[in-house]
């Protein structure tokens, strides 16, 4: 067993982050430094940093990090349109890097020889916090204690806990893991390992359900400046903000609600129930004013190009050079993506009222079924001839045979 001095933690002050702490202390007798990064889950972390110090901490380090969250993590995500199997907008996934990124600062202030997370060895986070380690510290030594100790699942951890008097919000009679930050909330474990079981009501944080949403619609409207959002109702806001406030106003709508079965990267299955109204919105937003601004042939390698990048932000692939690579196209694509789209939000739905751009590529001169003298339509015969003529060629020679 390798020997450690001091060890920095991914601390989020639940069941395992808190089990794993006060065990990686008596397992490899080191000193133990927790660290909190806010990405907006809304803790109390007064009372954090006294439970990581009441656990065995020597020092506990609460780093904010939301604005650098929404504007170097999810802003580069929305404006490549990164989405996960069609349907998972990537608010755990997003986040990992940034904390992993700040766990790794806080090593080198401490002159720590490991840092460590609390993801298990059957999950996605495990790779996302290990692959950002070995990118931005590669001698740090990783603890993972899942891959170690005899805890064989969250049962035990509760009964660990309750030995040695840990105070952690999970119980028995709650089994379910739930993760928040300012993207979204996730929820996984528990009754809801049954893909065939719905999800509580009263699970449900950040939206109410589409049944209780106003009868009424709700036009939100969202300013964007080379795809980044900088105005909402005509209101400036900041980056936290802009998140925060849709978040309000698209969960009020019953809007941002996933439940998903989706392809773990470690080749299991897993079933996941997701909050992201804010991120549904602004991708629903973003898209509509990509498809005024963009050429046809950018928008269509586009829509190649998104899958994959959330492919990578999924598999914790964030500082590989193909992510670095495709930034470096997806930024070249939002240098006109300015304009402003407007949606109405009802029951759970969204319905575009409008969009408007000063770099426009719609030409109502050219699209109007009325008349006009741009396009020629006998000039049809000549493309529509040369483009089918590979299908009548075939369709002549192989018909004769």
């Amino acid at each position: 067993m390798k020997q450690y001095k001091r060890v920095v933690v991914a601390y989020s002050g639940g069941l395992d982050t808190s089990v794993m702490l006060r065990w990686i202390r008596d397992r490899y007798q080191c000193e133990v430094v927790a660290c909190c990064v806010d990405v907006g889950q809304k803790d109390d972390f007064k009372v954090l940093q006294k439970r990581a110090l009441g656990t065995g901490a020597v020092r506990c380090h609460v780093v904010d990090a939301r604005r650098e969250f929404v504007t170097d993590y999810l802003w580069p995500a929305l404006q490549a349109r990164a989405i996960y199997e069609g349907r998972y907008l990537l608010g755990t996934s997003l986040a990992r890097p940034i904390i992993a990124e700040k766990v790794v600062e806080v090593a080198r202030r401490e002159k720590a020889d490991a840092v460590s997370h609390g993801a298990t060895g059957k999950g996605n986070d495990q790779v996302r916090f290990e692959l950002t380690f070995k990118a931005l510290a590669p001698r740090l030594g990783i603890m993972a204690p899942w891959r170690e100790w005899d805890l064989k699942g969250r049962e035990d951890e509760i009964r660990y806990a309750q030995r040695h008097r840990i105070p952690v919000p999970v119980t028995k009679s709650k089994p379910y893991s739930s993760d928040a930050n300012l993207w979204h909330i996730s929820y996984e474990g528990g009754v809801l390992e049954d893909p065939d079981h719905p999800p509580l009501d009263d699970m449900f944080q950040m939206t109410v359900s589409p049944e209780k949403a106003p009868s009424k619609g709700e036009v939100v409207t969202i300013d964007f400046q080379k795809g980044i959002p900088v105005r909402v109702n005509g209101r400036s806001l900041g980056a936290v903000q802009i998140v925060e406030t849709l978040n309000k106003i698209a969960g009020r709508n019953g809007v941002g609600r996933v439940d998903i079965v989706e392809n773990r990267l470690v080749g299991i299955k897993s079933r996941g129930v997701y909050e992201s109204p804010a991120a549904t919105v602004l991708y629903a937003a973003h898209r509509e004013l990509e498809s005024l601004v963009l050429d046809r042939e950018t928008f269509h390698a586009k829509e190649l190009i998104s899958p994959r990048y959330g492919e990578l932000v999924y598999n914790g692939q964030w500082y590989t050079p193909l992510k670095k690579a495709l930034d470096a196209f997806i930024r070249e694509t939002q240098r006109y993506v300015t304009g402003s789209v407007s949606l109405k939000l009802y029951k759970g739905n969204m319905m575009v009222e409008g969009r408007t751009s000063p770099h426009s590529l719609y030409w109502k001169k050219l699209a109007t079924f009325e008349k006009e003298e741009i396009y020629n339509q006998k000039d049809a015969e000549g493309f529509i001839n040369l483009f089918g003529l590979p299908l009548k060629v075939q369709a002549i020679l192989r018909s004769g045979r």
